[in-house]
């Protein structure tokens, strides 16, 4: 079979597979609070029957994964999301009432959120289940169904996904797509009703302009280069733990991991020694550290190294964090903290996202400088800042603009499903989470309820003398 065979048999049995969702969701165009409820129900279900074999399916896929990084990152915080639309969902279907403005008066007015229909949703493979099942959790409860692509680099994982939520939910509702790049690119084709991406920013631009064949409305998560600045009020120690800490979890390869540090010149060598006390105390040793997880594939690791010798090449300081002086043989997929001090801005680690546990450190002369500096690059999925004085949060809080922030740690506000998370300008657009993805993923339908006795006639043709008088009126109540 030659590729264009191949292409159009994979459009084909996708085709299918969206025209029979379609057709589920002709039949009961609104689910009710109970069986959108119960959906969510079987979702936490699937997780909690089966956590040990997605742990072990992730770990494989990575080579090794630390099981306590998969427990918080993929377990705890799909419960997280599940479990928040679960509770939600009932006040989020109400019809919401809006106010009337006085010249449509006595009319009411009221939005009411429908479901779209079906949901693409397209997952990277850093974080394999949790990616899928967040959205999954916002599209099951506006009501939708779903076709979710995961990526062909976690494949153990996609197929135990498919056969659980396939086999609860059934193809016609919950579809799970396996294959590669072609199967990608075909899926993203798809006249979906809403299309949720994440990814690299290179794929996540093919998919919008696949997207927009089709007029389908995309969310966008990217990534980008998140700085974590230390402002002078800064605790340096803190700052430092958490860089490491954020470095190292999942190897680096988070998309809300901090790309790079920004720290005052005068503290720059306390802030190199602190992150390396604080790696050396999380992680005394690597290569068979059971808490350290692997590269996903040699293609990255290889990059990896490339990023450090690029930067070596040019004239940055090079530190590997390495306690227990091991050897990393290149067919061992573990990385230790490696920093890039003073590093230049045509070094390829600063012109790419890092994804991977390289930490480049930037001294800055003042704070005002160093917010210039972040003005000038891509605006960031996330912004770490560390900072006491009120006047340094509200400085860089207000001349910057990122996809989230947490002050005075690392990531963590991803985890508040009370909030939106997604990107903007480069590293994403719209976001999902919560309430902010049960809308993004509903017809959120404005409707204006006309009273019997209404002054609408009045402003009808043919156009006189109480039609002027009415305008008149309408000019002062607007």
């Amino acid at each position: 079979m030659n590729c264009v065979d191949n292409i159009q048999l994979v459009s084909g049995r996708l085709q299918d597979v969206f025209d029979c969702q379609k057709r589920t969701y002709r039949v009961t165009p609104n689910p009710s609070k109970q069986e959108r409820i119960s959906n969510l129900e079987l979702l936490e279900e699937i997780i909690l029957r089966n956590e040990s074999d997605l742990l072990d399916a992730m770990s494989a896929d990575f080579g090794h994964r630390s099981r306590h990084e998969s427990t918080m990152l993929d377990i705890v915080s799909s419960l997280a999301a599940v479990r928040h639309s679960r509770k939600n969902v009932a006040g989020w279907m109400k019809i919401r009432r809006v106010p009337t403005p006085l010249e449509l008066r006595p009319s009411v007015s009221y939005i009411t959120p429908q479901p779209l229909g079906v949901i693409g949703i397209i997952t990277p493979w850093n974080f394999p289940v949790y990616l899928s099942f967040a959205g999954l959790a916002s599209a099951l409860a506006a009501g939708n169904c779903c076709m979710l692509k995961p990526s062909e680099f976690s494949p153990i994982t996609t197929a135990l996904l498919a056969r659980l939520l396939e086999g609860n939910f059934g193809e016609e509702h919950v579809a799970v797509i396996e294959g590669d790049e072609t199967v990608a690119q075909a899926f993203s084709r798809l006249p979906f009703d809403h299309l949720l991406f994440t990814g690299s920013q290179r794929v996540g631009r093919l998919v919008a302009k696949a997207a927009a064949e089709n007029l389908t409305p995309v969310t966008l998560e990217m990534g980008g280069k998140s700085p974590l600045i230390v402002a002078p009020s800064g605790n340096v120690a803190k700052a430092a733990a958490c860089a490491a800490h954020g470095k190292m979890i999942n190897a680096g390869q988070a998309c809300v991991s901090p790309d790079y540090a920004m720290v005052p010149e005068k503290q720059l060598r306390r802030f190199v020694t602190e992150v390396k006390r604080a790696s050396q105390k999380q992680y005394p040793t690597v290569r068979n550290n059971p808490d350290v997880s692997c590269v996903i594939n040699s293609r990255h690791m290889a990059r990896l190294r490339e990023l450090v010798e690029d930067a070596r090449c040019k004239g940055a300081e090079i530190i590997e964090v390495n306690p227990a002086h091991e050897v990393f043989h290149p067919d061992i997929k573990k990385f230790p903290l490696t920093l890039i001090v003073n590093p230049t801005l045509e070094m390829r680690v600063m012109q790419e996202e890092v994804f991977g546990s390289i930490l480049p450190i930037l001294p800055y002369r003042t704070l005002e400088l160093a917010v210039e500096q972040i003005q000038s690059w891509d605006r960031p999925l996330a912004l770490y800042l560390f900072a006491s004085k009120q006047a340094e949060k509200e400085l860089v809080l207000s001349q910057t603009v990122s996809g989230g922030v947490t002050v005075n740690d690392a990531m963590w506000h991803v985890l508040n499903n009370n909030m939106p998370f997604g990107g903007v300008g480069a590293s994403g657009m719209g976001a999902y989470h919560g309430l902010v993805g049960f809308n993004a993923m509903s017809q959120l339908k404005p409707v204006l309820e006309q009273s019997r006795f209404n002054a609408a006639p009045l402003l009808r043709a043919p156009y006189g003398t109480v039609f002027e008088k009415v305008v008149k009126v309408l000019k002062k109540i607007v």
